[in-house]
């Protein structure tokens, strides 16, 4: 089995070496997230997938019985409005060989996955990913648990076996990386406007500055 390292340049993530997994952001999954607060969810994995469509990042979408649990949050599939999400019955979703091979056609190994619940549909996939020789990341943020333990004994569960917690405000500047690079600027900068609170105001009164003084 390939070992990663997790510490480098190799560690951290580019628009070139990995693929996005969104697991079960659904109505009746956010029902009982006790560990964050629902609308903040719902703004933290539509901009994870906005992050990922702008810089070209394979996206997935998967969810779980949704005749009987509703479909994936409209503002998500906004993001991807042709693509339709594998529907499962697993709760791990690596389980299902219709997830795992759209996440090899891709023939990147650094998995990126946010999953609602964290205790079950994120660490179920993580950990069997992980012993598939992927590098998974989980975005905590864009996740959430039944309850703020459950949560956090996930992620500690995650990182003890391997996996690198992110957040999707992270994420997004490990993919940027250099602020030269403007062809992608506009896109992600109007993200962080809608999404990221006052990083995105204080982004706002940067590029105001920078302008009046061009």
């Amino acid at each position: 089995m390939e070992t990663f390292t997790k510490v480098g340049l190799g560690a951290l993530l580019t628009p070139e070496n990995c693929v996005l997994l969104l697991i079960d952001h659904q109505p009746s999954q956010l029902a009982n997230v006790n560990s964050h607060e629902p609308t903040m969810v719902i703004n933290n994995v539509t901009a994870l997938a906005k992050t990922a469509k702008a810089y070209g990042v394979p996206t997935i979408l998967t969810t779980i019985n949704t005749k009987r649990g509703g479909e994936i949050f409209k503002q998500v599939q906004a993001v991807f409005p042709d693509q339709k999400p594998i529907d499962r019955s697993f709760i791990n979703s690596w389980q299902d060989s219709r997830v795992v091979e759209a996440v090899k056609k891709t023939g990147r190994k650094k998995l990126v996955i946010a999953a609602l619940w964290t205790e079950m549909c994120l660490a179920q996939p993580a950990i069997h990913a992980m012993g598939e020789g992927y590098d998974v990341y989980v975005v905590t943020d864009a996740s959430g648990g039944a309850s703020p333990e459950a949560h956090d004994m996930a992620i500690r569960r995650l990182v003890a076996a391997g996996a690198q917690p992110v957040t999707w405000l992270g994420m997004t500047g490990e993919l940027q990386r250099d602020w030269a690079r403007t062809e992608r600027l506009g896109e992600v900068a109007q993200i962080l406007f809608d999404h990221a609170g006052a990083s995105g105001t204080i982004l706002a009164w940067e590029l105001d500055n920078e302008a009046k003084h061009a």
